[in-house]
């Protein structure tokens, strides 16, 4: 089990020790239930992911967990411990854990009634109509009122089952936001201005995703059949953002090629956890290599590899139009834009310090609670996650269909 990372970051709206003591002073309490009380959450040492940290930024002291709910509740009270003894204590005070939704929803008394619900858990119980992964369906029977932040992918199994869901969402009016942050980059942004402001047309999109697999100590992760594999949990984000721009794939078009963990270059010299334990038919392609046409006619690509070791991550986005070439580096840690223009060989070098995409999805669910719909744009809606859940699929299952010809 991953050790959640403990609070050693400062957070200036709780450096007041009066408010601190005394959240109700500021206003209203904001409830909120955390589904799941693993990295994504809480945090860890393997990425910058860390839901509750952005929800304590952006809540500040009105903050309060009213359920953390996780059938492992060691992994839940180390969480809550660590909370707990740091200044942010007032939000977990009266945190209870339970190991099911339902628990709560028959223990909740009326103060505790969630604003938000965060869903973090394992894409393998959630994203689906099937009873037993339909975790967001009985979470909006359930609560129907509260608003919902689902972490990617949006589902583990059946693309059919995932839009079934986006449809259920949709009849409900529920307000709901799925964790694609890198949308919300500045740079990110910038590059849909220059496209708006200067009336181009995508031609095409070309994403590199080099993960550093080192770092990467969950034996889920390794298991293709529990994650969905490398480009299916990992990968979509980069997937995402080539729909982002590309727009609607054409997924009969997708094709992909992969290596394979029984190949030569494929064979990986530190990996963090016993791959023998992993059934030989479950365990993940090294690099897949995919490409695809979208709807508009452009075309894309994406490259993923499991392939870097210590902890950096290597990841660049190309999109080419008519003169020009918009290339976002290092989208995870210091964004850097280079942008070409007609008229002119040299590239524009744009970046962007303490940019937070985490931050900014978390503020734009927030605010759109508080507020009201026109106070912020939620940039990743659940139906138009399940597009890029239907694209990284069709990418699987087409590096296995090629890798099964390949080997025949």
């Amino acid at each position: 089990m991953t050790t959640m990372l403990g609070v050693k970051y400062v957070i200036p709206s709780w450096t007041d020790s009066s408010q601190s003591a005394n959240p109700g002073s500021l206003g209203d309490p904001f409830n909120v239930v955390v589904i799941g009380a693993g990295n994504v959450n809480f945090g860890s040492d393997e990425g910058p992911w860390n839901h509750s940290y952005r929800l304590e930024q952006k809540i500040g002291p009105r903050l309060k967990i009213v359920a953390l709910v996780d059938p492992v509740f060691e992994r839940a009270a180390d969480v809550l411990q660590k909370k707990r003894a740091s200044f942010v204590e007032s939000a977990y005070r009266d945190t209870v854990m339970y190991k099911t939704i339902h628990e709560f929803a028959s223990a909740m008394k009326p103060d505790q009634k969630p604003k938000l619900i965060l869903i973090g858990c394992p894409s393998a119980y959630r994203g689906s109509d099937e009873p037993g992964r339909d975790l967001e369906i009985q979470v909006m029977k359930l609560f129907p009122n509260s608003a919902l932040f689902v972490e990617k992918p949006v589902a583990s199994f059946e693309v059919s089952r995932a839009f079934a869901v986006a449809n259920a969402i949709n009849q409900s009016g529920v307000t709901c936001s799925v964790g694609y942050m890198l949308r919300y980059l500045k740079a990110v942004q910038m590059m849909k201005k220059i496209i708006r402001d200067n009336q181009l047309t995508v031609m095409a999109t070309i994403a590199r995703y080099a993960c550093a697999y080192e770092a990467i100590v969950k034996p889920l992760w390794w298991d293709k059949e529990l994650s969905g594999g490398p480009v299916i949990e990992q990968g979509t984000h980069f997937c995402d953002l080539s729909r982002y721009f590309g727009g609607d794939v054409d997924i009969p078009t997708v094709q992909a090629h992969s290596v394979q963990w029984n190949e030569a270059p494929g064979k990986l010299s530190r990996i963090g956890v016993d791959e023998s334990k992993i059934p030989a038919e479950n365990r993940i392609p090294r690099v897949t290599s995919a490409n695809w046409k979208y709807k508009t006619g452009a075309t894309g690509s994406l490259t993923h590899l499991v392939a870097l070791q210590g902890t950096a991550y290597s990841c660049e986005l190309e999109v080419y139009c008519d003169g020009y070439l918009l290339k976002l580096i290092d989208p995870y840690n210091e964004p850097i834009l280079q942008v070409r223009r007609p008229g002119s060989d040299k590239d524009e070098i744009y970046t962007f310090k303490e940019d937070d995409p985490f931050l900014s999805e978390i503020s734009a669910i927030t605010d759109v609670i508080e507020k009201g719909q026109g106070a912020a744009e939620i940039l990743s809606n659940f139906e138009d996650a399940c597009k890029t859940y239907e694209l990284t699929w069709a990418i699987r299952l087409a590096s296995e269909k090629t890798h099964q010809t390949y080997n025949k």
